[in-house]
């Protein structure tokens, strides 16, 4: 049994988001982003995958589809498959965010 801290995977890197594999199988992936102020992920679309985002630490925007809304730590929201999704982090402190993604793109 493989058991993890999450707060091992708090992360940041001052260049771009940082994607920190917390667990990884051929049908998922489970990462935490730390996100520092100003920095985003761009808005994209997976055409075969769901993904959810869950605010650790912090706060972030999440763009889905044609809405925005903030989100804090406890929030979660999923973006499913074919919608349009991204995050920025607009805030004064960093932000680690929970992502899930199934199934995990190729």
């Amino acid at each position: 049994m493989q058991v993890k801290n999450i707060g091992d995977f708090f992360r940041c890197n001052a260049d771009k988001i940082s994607k920190n594999p917390v667990f990884e199988s051929s049908h998922l992936f489970f990462d935490v982003y730390g996100i520092l102020p100003g920095q985003s992920q761009k808005v994209h679309t997976h055409e075969d995958s769901d993904k959810i985002y869950s605010v650790l630490e912090g706060e972030v925007c999440v763009i889905l589809g044609d809405e925005q809304r903030n989100l804090v730590a406890g929030e979660t929201v999923m973006a499913e498959s074919g919608v349009a999704h991204g995050i920025v982090n607009q805030g004064l402190s960093p932000a680690y965010v929970l992502v899930v993604m199934a199934p995990k793109p190729q």
